[in-house]
C-alpha cells in the first residue's frame, strides 16, 4: 500500500493505491488528506473486498499515518492482530513501480478541475489498467486483441 499525489484544482490530493505481490491493483482511493482517517478508511475499503483475503504482511513507507490506522482497524477488529505492518522505505516497491502508469498518464493532463471529476478519471484510468494486466477473468495479460473485445463489448464501441 501506498500514495501518491494528484494535482486538483492545483492543490496536492493523495491517490491511495493497493497492490499485491504479483502487482495486481487490489483497490485505490482518491482523498484530500494524509492522514490516519484516510488511511484507515481505504484500508477498510480494500480489507471489505470479496477478491482480498486477510493479508500475513502489509508492506507501507515511513508514512506515520499508517501505524495509526494500523492500530484502530485492529482495536475495531477489521484486521487480525496478527497481521504485520512492514514501515520500509524500499519494500514498497512493486506499488512505487505501478504508480509510474497513473503517472505517466495524469502528468500530461496539467491537473484536473474538481475533485469529483479526477475520482471518475482515475477510476477509468485504473480500471483500464487492470484490463491491461490481465485482471479480467479470460482475458491474459498482454493480450491486446482480447482485451480490445473486452473493451467493445462493455462500452459497445471499437477500441
Amino acid at each position: 500500500m501506498d500514495e501518491t499525489y494528484i494535482k486538483v484544482r492545483g492543490v496536492w490530493k493523495y491517490l491511495y493505491r493497493a497492490v499485491d505481490s504479483e502487482g495486481n491493483t487490489l483497490d485505490f482511493m482518491l482523498s484530500a488528506k494524509r492522514d490516519g482517517k484516510a488511511a484507515a478508511q481505504f484500508f477498510r475499503k480494500v480489507l471489505k473486498a470479496q477478491h482480498t483475503g486477510s493479508p500475513r504482511v502489509i508492506n507501507v513507507d515511513k508514512n506515520a499515518a499508517y501505524p495509526v490506522a494500523m492500530e484502530a482497524l485492529q482495536k475495531d477488529g477489521t484486521i487480525e492482530k496478527e497481521t504485520d505492518l512492514r514501515q520500509s522505505k524500499y519494500l514498497n516497491n512493486v506499488v512505487e513501480q505501478d504508480h509510474r502508469n497513473i503517472k505517466h498518464i495524469v502528468k500530461p493532463m496539467m491537473g484536473f478541475k474538481s475533485f469529483n471529476s479526477a475520482r471518475r478519471t482515475l477510476s477509468g484510468i485504473e480500471a483500464m489498467n487492470m484490463i491491461r494486466k490481465g485482471q479480467v477473468n479470460g482475458i491474459n495479460q498482454g493480450d491486446s486483441i482480447s482485451q480490445s473485445k473486452f473493451i467493445e463489448v462493455i462500452f459497445g464501441i471499437a477500441a
